[in-house]
């Protein structure tokens, strides 16, 4: 059980007091199966008690293990400890909504009239396409350290046109991807220019259920083949980051122990993946066939034909390329019509087990149908682990298995890129999880 004390000073925005009866609202509003919201799953994700047989209307809302003791003492009730389940609170899925504002103005609530929140910033105007803009709420606790009398945020789909707004003076902050870095321009604002690792990982699946990659010497040979400093480097060269591990190095509470990579180089690699194919039963004159699936992008297309080639190169492989539009691709990934498939992880929280818990047995996203009861039960044993010290020993073992089992083989961690001018303060530029919250930011003389 978790006990949530909230602030006695709390308000909304429109003078009314926050009580631990609006989360309670907010959150059986989540999982209610009449509002079908896409973030349900959060509260399953969280272990929350019933949430699952709630969403599936097994269970009327009230039956959810969330419990106001009085106005300011909200008891959460968990079917199972969680380590993570702290960090997930912050997910915006779990805010508060004021039930008498939802009430009074039903289907309208998100007007800018009408929107009542209770965070530093009250939305005042909002243009569709056009901007969204905010002033103070005279009302948060902390409005006397609000400093920005007032927030415009422009939506802008292009990168170049985010670009394009950000170096004539339109906007002061800007995100774009890191496959449109124009690496001259930004060597003349060092220090307008931040490349921040992202909790993903971009890597490659391999089917354990279907010949040849259910062969874990073959999906060795696979793994440990990929040259990933050229894929990085040379192929990309966009600021993305060498994956060895499927947890990115940015995650917290996790330190990584000695790998199965450490101190070998990739000539040495390549020669115990030939080892490796070979004591599997291929070799030139009995090739290893197999196809490889990603989803219509430019960046995995480069990445498919540089491994492929890779593979074909070092290990005489002969790789069939299968470039798929996003419905077909998902339907190859979860019937397992496959044998080796792009895929992309971005955790729903920063915690290790984000990842790990993709190669559990029953995880529906384990498009690799990895079964291992040995793998299940560590992942098992560190959720219920409350040290973090003892809990990163877990992750660690799990972390082996992957690399020693292979079912999938980690290419590279995505990185995002900023552009935030000098004068503006208070951005959390290291902040892997993407936040950022108005109430920091400030200005200084220039």
């Amino acid at each position: 059980m978790w006990f949530f004390y909230l602030r006695p000073d709390a308000k909304w925005s429109n003078g009314d007091p926050v009580t631990a009866k609006d989360f309670v609202y907010s959150w059986h509003r989540l999982v209610d199966p009449v509002n079908h919201s896409p973030f349900a799953y959060f509260a399953t994700l969280a272990g929350i008690k019933n949430a699952q047989k709630i969403i599936n209307n097994e269970l009327p809302i009230e039956k959810l293990g969330v419990e106001a003791l009085d106005n300011h003492t909200l008891k959460v009730t968990l079917e199972q400890p969680a380590p993570y389940f702290l960090n997930l609170t912050s997910h915006f899925s779990f805010f508060p909504v004021n039930q008498k504002i939802i009430a009074r103005y039903g289907q309208n609530w998100l007007t800018p009239t009408n929107l009542v929140g209770n965070g530093a910033f009250r939305l005042t105007e909002r243009i569709a396409g056009e901007k969204i803009v905010l002033q103070p709420n005279r009302y948060y606790w902390d409005h006397k350290n609000t400093i920005l009398t007032k927030v415009t945020f422009v939506p802008i789909k292009q990168n170049a046109r985010a670009w394009q707004s950000y170096f004539a003076g339109d906007v002061v902050e800007t995100e774009f991807l890191p496959e449109h870095l124009d690496s001259k321009l930004l060597q003349q604002i060092p220090d307008e220019f931040y490349l921040v690792g992202q909790l993903a990982t971009y890597y490659y699946v391999f089917n354990t259920q279907k010949p040849p990659t259910d062969d874990r010497r073959v999906r060795r040979a696979l793994t440990v083949s990929i040259n990933r400093d050229v894929i990085t480097n040379k192929i990309l060269a966009d600021g993305e980051k060498v994956a060895y591990r499927f947890i990115p190095d940015v995650i917290a509470d996790f330190t990584p122990e000695r790998g199965f990579y450490d101190g070998y180089g990739q000539k040495e690699l390549d020669e115990q993946a030939r080892v490796l194919l070979h004591l599997a039963g291929f070799s030139r004159h009995n090739p290893l066939k197999l196809s490889l699936v990603y989803n219509n992008s430019e960046n995995n297309k480069k990445v498919a034909i540089a491994i492929a080639s890779m593979w074909k190169r070092k290990l005489g492989a002969e790789i069939t390329l299968v470039n798929q539009q996003w419905k077909t691709y998902n339907e190859s990934r979860n019937s397992g019509h496959f044998n080796v498939l792009g895929a992309a992880r971005f955790a729903e929280y920063n915690e290790p087990s984000s990842f790990l818990n993709v190669m559990v047995s029953s995880n529906r996203g384990n498009w690799a149908k990895f079964q291992n009861s040995d793998y299940d039960q560590i992942i098992a044993a560190a959720m219920m682990e409350k040290n973090i010290k003892n809990r990163n020993r877990f992750y660690n073992r799990a972390e082996k298995m992957v690399l020693t089992h292979a079912p999938i083989a980690p290419i590279y961690y995505y990185s995002r890129g900023y552009l935030i001018k000098s004068w503006l303060k208070g951005y959390p530029v290291n902040n892997p999880e993407n936040v950022s919250y108005s109430h920091t930011l400030y200005v200084i003389k220039h």
